[in-house]
């Protein structure tokens, strides 16, 4: 499990190092990290880093004097190093180090940016030492016009025999902002981020997310950072969390999901939400609604048990309410008294109106940022879609404080927030699964795995360090990590047809489920 921390967080930590006079160690570590990881990267791309052509871009912060030092070590190893320092203010130190390893420097103007912009799209790495975790806002020029010519040349075509730089970001590509991923464009996006002391929010959230490619946190020897402000699930994690079948289970062991989903007008949602929760493993699913749409259901997936009963007498260990039931007075009255149940209740779509002023964390809402604005509109909060867009985790935790539940709130990075405060970020989806009814499997997916969880698998949250109290939070994270890779297998195949998803939920569970291969021995 990834733990991210906010930018005043690494600084209060750094604060007691740097009052003792440490700071150039600190500089020191941070730029082995960065050079050893811009080797890496070189040698993945080009295969080998000896003579490779290298741009490190140096703004005026200890971010550049990071840069600046690991370029000094790369040209030390025989790569053909060039400073553009972005800034009249440069580290000294560090540019000294970089010139004294035989590094060649350019200022960057006005008047060099395309010759500069050239140099930079014919180098094999480029490091991007810019803006730091203090910056506030975007570059400036003639930085933000050097970035605007990176930025276009990489989303040209390559040409015949030459691929594209390398960008290796030092700490976060500059112009995300540290603690929200708020991006500040031009962004030059990166391939490896390389972040110290402790992984930034920003980087788990908005254009930090989808800007950073694969991150690496290198250790410079910080304390304690607290608490984590936000958390993320590896796909590692899944094995401790998911409800594996025993040798003494039945059907009703593994749980049962009742579904009150879908209507004459829509009865898809139904079927989809179905469809995803029986390949997640629940042990059974019992349906209610109408009868056209338990028809629907009974032929696409005959085990599901279909009625038009209550919830009161309907026997389950939890449930999904709401895809596809908005219209259908039948189905919200069902939606009520599930949520009123005190059973663990997965709220989604057309149901989330319905929700009365206090909930429980069991009780789980997962709307998309338009139904999030219209839930905080109820309780008097006046925000834009825009605003949810732009700070999901700041109006997911509102949400969750306001209505005491769990709020999965949905979109190419997903966010789940506990009432109780802790924070989940989840970007394992691809933007293939932006498409009608990937709500519902989504929910299909949560449903289930509410219904198979049971009072010991608190232990599992345990076991990943967390409190307790972030348990239904953790079970919306592990429907988004399952869902998110489901479609990312399904889009191997090409654009994402959700009714086929299911097949792809059973195999990417298998796949987090096999154990991990051992390493050869000779």
């Amino acid at each position: 499990m990834l733990s991210a921390f906010t930018g005043d967080q690494i600084r209060a930590a750094e604060a007691p190092l740097l009052e003792a006079g440490l700071g150039n160690a600190l500089m020191q570590r941070a730029a082995h990290g960065l050079y050893a990881a811009a080797v890496a990267a070189l040698v993945s791309a080009t295969g080998r880093s000896y003579g490779r052509t290298v741009v490190v871009l140096a703004g005026s912060g200890n971010n550049g004097g990071d840069a600046l030092f690991a370029g000094a070590r790369l040209a030390k190893r025989g790569s053909s190093t060039t400073a553009v320092l972005t800034s009249d203010r440069t580290h000294p130190e560090a540019l000294a180090a970089f010139e004294a390893a035989g590094g060649r420097v350019e200022r960057l103007s006005a008047e060099s940016t395309g010759r500069l912009a050239i140099q930079c799209t014919r180098a094999h790495l480029i490091i991007d030492g810019i803006l730091g975790t203090g910056a506030r806002g975007g570059l400036r020029e003639p930085a933000a016009g050097l970035v605007r010519e990176l930025e276009a040349a990489r989303a040209a075509p390559a040409r015949a025999g030459r691929s594209r730089a390398v960008v290796v970001a030092c700490d976060l590509p500059s112009g995300v902002d540290v603690n929200t991923g708020v991006g500040h464009n031009p962004i030059l996006g990166a391939d490896v981020t390389v972040t110290f002391g402790g992984m930034k929010t920003g980087l788990l959230m908005g254009e930090g997310a989808w800007k950073s490619g694969r991150i690496v946190t290198g250790e410079i020897g910080l304390g304690s950072l607290g608490d984590p402000s936000m958390r993320r699930l590896e796909s590692s994690d899944l094995a401790d969390l998911y409800p594996q079948p025993q040798p003494t289970d039945h059907k009703y062991s593994r749980g049962v999901l009742g579904i009150a989903a879908g209507s004459d007008k829509y009865p898809g949602a139904a079927v989809l939400a179905t469809g995803a929760a029986l390949a997640t493993g629940v042990g059974m699913v019992r349906y209610l609604g109408p009868p056209s749409v338990a028809a629907l259901i009974h032929a696409t997936h005959p085990e599901a048990v279909c009625s038009q009963g209550s919830v009161g007498l309907s026997h389950v260990q939890a449930w999904l309410v709401g895809p596809g039931a908005e219209e259908d007075p039948g189905q919200r009255q069902r939606a009520r008294d599930a949520i009123s149940s005190g059973l663990p209740t997965v709220v989604d779509a057309g149901a989330l109106p319905l929700l009365p002023k206090r909930v429980g964390p069991h009780v789980i809402l997962t709307p998309h940022a338009g139904e999030l604005q219209a839930l905080l509109a109820r309780r008097r909060v006046r925000v834009s879609r825009e605003d949810i867009e732009t700070a999901p985790a700041e109006f997911a935790l509102k949400a969750a404080e306001l209505t005491g539940a769990t709020v999965l709130l949905k979109g190419f990075v997903t966010v789940v927030a506990a009432p109780t405060g802790e924070l989940f970020s989840q970007a394992n989806a691809t933007p293939w699964l932006a498409t009608a009814g990937s709500g519902d499997t989504l929910a299909g997916i949560l449903g289930a795995l509410a219904a198979t969880l049971t009072d010991e698998d608190d232990d599992a949250v345990t076991r990943l360090g967390l409190s307790p109290t972030a348990r239904w939070a953790v079970v919306g994270a592990a429907a988004a990590v399952i869902h998110g890779l489901a479609g990312t297998r399904a889009a191997e195949r090409g654009p994402v047809v959700v009714s086929n998803l299911p097949r792809d939920i059973g195999a990417a569970i298998a796949d987090l489920l096999r154990p991990p291969v051992p390493p050869h021995k000779s």
